[in-house]
């Protein structure tokens, strides 16, 4: 098969619309369900981040794609029971290191990933399957299946699921175009390989960089190379728990991928693990709901006539001081920057996140104050000197 046509492009005016090779034959199979323009753009830019993670760490990898951007990613390293409980797995029973790698990847900002395309570096497992199964999602794409997992997703959207077979063995063109306004764009496909060796450059009084760390950056970097610019990432044990992506200020990117890297860490508290949800509350409503309990627009929940719908019992409110106090024991994450940190205060409010390990390209003319920072907090700081936008 050559070319695939599909219903319309990014919007339902856009007519017509396909996806074609120039040369040979597509490296997909359609196994379920009609992949649309944008389903297409979020399972090849998956597929590509999660091949990365594969061979950047040796572990099975998953990622979960919104609107041409990770929402998370990670690799399959065994959950912890807290881990467990807040991804809401603990019911599922031994899970295989691809299904730990997807509830990585889909626990770490349960409210973005609503609706993801799923990526995963390796066939698709029963265990797999099976937490895909009650999760809303758009499809998922992978180097191929088990019968019986495959079985199982046909299941999903009434039958109509989307289930794309990557060809792993597929390598494309090493240059690639794009058109914009009717003018083609054409540049050399980005094969930065990601390793070891890119953080060896430790510019900071504190040079200890654990290998949980490199493997840490290593995520955060390859997830970045797959996220749309400006962009940064934060990453612990195995899995990026927060990105920031396309904000056109530095700063502004560090601060949305931090406070979702705190959401993360506030949900594995005390106040959050003893939340008691109705029986009958959706798993979306409940995720809402803890979303709005950790935030600032907690009444929301806990409101006379609202918790009732939501809880068994009424919560106490979460206080900011509880708060801080609970985030202040956030430690050993790793932070990547797709370009340069221009000032300090990047550092500042990575900080507040547990930031102990960084590694951003290098070349700010405030490098100096951004290293002077770093030293303050004893944080490791690599340079890389190398970019990673993604448009």
């Amino acid at each position: 098969m050559q070319e695939l046509e599909l219903k319309y492009g990014c919007n339902p005016n856009q007519k017509p619309s396909r996806i074609f090779m120039e040369e040979g034959e597509l490296p997909i199979e359609v196994l379920n369900g009609k992949p649309g323009y944008i389903n297409f753009m979020d399972a090849f830019n998956g597929w590509q981040l999660v091949k990365e993670l594969k061979k950047a760490t040796g572990l099975p990898a998953a990622a979960s794609f919104k609107h041409v951007s990770p929402a998370g990613a990670a690799v399959g390293i065994e959950l912890t029971d807290t881990l467990k409980k807040i991804y809401w797995v603990d019911d599922l029973g031994k899970l295989s290191p691809l299904a730990c790698a997807y509830a990585r990847a889909r626990g770490a900002d349960r409210m973005s990933s609503y609706g993801d395309f799923i990526a995963l570096s390796d066939v698709c497992d029963v265990s797999t399957a099976k937490m895909i199964q009650r999760e809303v999602s758009d499809g998922v794409i992978a180097p191929g299946y088990e019968q019986e997992a495959l079985e199982i997703l046909k299941t999903k959207r009434k039958g109509t699921y989307n289930i794309i077979k990557m060809d792993p063995d597929y390598t494309p063109a090493p240059v690639e175009r794009k058109q914009v306004y009717g003018i083609t764009f054409e540049q050399g496909r980005n094969e930065l390989v990601i390793n070891d060796e890119l953080f060896a450059n430790i510019v900071t009084e504190n040079k200890n960089l654990p290998e949980a760390a490199k493997r840490d950056l290593a995520i955060a970097m390859i997830t970045l190379k797959y996220t749309q610019s400006n962009s940064v990432a934060y990453a612990c044990g195995g899995q990026a728990i927060g990105i920031g992506a396309g904000q056109q200020s530095r700063i502004h990117c560090t601060r949305l991928a931090g406070q979702k890297a705190d959401n993360w860490y506030l949900r594995q508290s005390p106040q959050v693990l003893g939340l008691q949800f109705v029986d009958t509350i959706r798993r979306a409503d409940r995720d809402n709901a803890i979303d709005l309990y950790i935030g600032e627009d907690y009444m929301d929940v806990l409101a006379d006539g609202a918790w009732q719908h939501i809880f068994k019992v009424k919560p106490e409110v979460f206080t900011v001081e509880e708060k801080k106090k609970w985030l202040s024991t956030m430690k050993g994450v790793s932070l990547g920057s797709d370009a340069f940190f221009p000032f300090g205060d990047n550092i500042e409010r990575a900080h507040r996140s547990g930031v102990e390990f960084i590694a951003q390209p290098g070349g700010s003319i405030r490098d100096d104050n951004v290293i002077e920072t770093c030293n303050k907090y004893g944080i490791a700081m690599a340079f890389t000197g190398i970019r990673l936008f993604h448009h």
